[in-house]
């Protein structure tokens, strides 16, 4: 009979050992063939996990983006001022889809963040479309209210080609900064990719929506002011909420059944 080296002997303790370590290491992790391994620590705690399109909320986030959308950019045809701060309708609602847009970027990754922004420039130029109709139709018998109608509801291209041109441009960032962050920086530090992605995309947004609908139109320092005021307001209003899309964010990835599956199956 062949005898086993004392090297041998030594190769197969250690690996006894070696296995009973890594069995101690599953058992004390609760997860299978994750191990204490620095290198595998750091993997992990990069990790961005995201939920499928197709999960349980995501049709409603998109709903009631759309709805904001909508709602927002009826608002703003009227330029309103509170004493020197010079604004818009929207500003009452328009910072909400930011907010939104940051919570399916969030939880359900760029893809499906990037179809609820085309699914919203659809429905803007739908919008728009029918208001348009409306509009050219003759006024039926007993109507007598055609130029408030326009006024409010009117077919401006410089007004809708801002609109879909700030808010396209600017939650496509909005949604590709956060979800790049989080790749980088896995789950932690959510209020760091929240931030910033609404930094940058708030603020071309609102740049392009300014120039295009606006340049030439409001005067001097008050376009400038209005630039200014618009960005800070918008920005502030996702600070002041941060908590709330905190839990909101929270919320949604504990009952999201399908969170964790990886950003390209998103």
């Amino acid at each position: 009979m062949s005898q086993k080296s004392p090297e041998s002997g030594r190769s197969e303790s250690e690996s006894g050992r070696s296995e009973s370590e890594s069995g101690r290491s599953e058992s004390e992790s609760g997860q299978p063939g994750r191990t204490t391994d620095p290198a595998h620590t750091t993997s992990a705690a990069r990790f961005a996990a995201f939920a499928s399109s197709r999960g349980r909320y995501y049709a409603v986030f998109l709903a009631v983006f759309c709805a904001v959308l909508i709602i927002s950019n009826i608002s703003a045809t009227k330029v309103i001022g509170f004493g020197p701060v010079v604004t818009d309708g929207g500003a009452f609602l328009f910072p909400i889809a930011y907010i939104l847009g940051d919570v399916i970027s969030e939880v359900y990754g760029f893809k499906a963040a990037r179809k609820a922004v085309i699914t919203g420039f659809g429905l803007q130029i739908l919008a728009t479309f029918v208001f348009w109709l409306v509009l050219i139709s003759p006024p039926g018998p007993g109507y007598e209210n055609q130029d408030a109608f326009a006024a409010v509801l009117g077919f401006y291209p410089r007004i809708v080609a801002a609109s879909l041109v700030g808010y396209f441009v600017g939650q496509l960032l909005n949604s590709w900064v956060l979800v790049a962050v989080k790749k980088r920086m896995g789950e932690s530090k959510l209020w760091v990719r929240l931030l910033t992605s609404t930094g940058v995309g708030e603020f071309v947004d609102t740049l392009l929506f300014c120039i295009i609908a606006f340049a030439g139109v409001i005067p001097g320092l008050d376009f400038l002011n209005y630039i200014v005021v618009g960005f800070v307001y918008k920005v502030a209003v996702e600070v002041i909420f941060l908590p709330v899309t905190y839990r909101v964010i929270k919320l949604v990835k504990r009952h999201e059944p399908s969170y964790e599956l990886d950003a390209a199956e998103a």
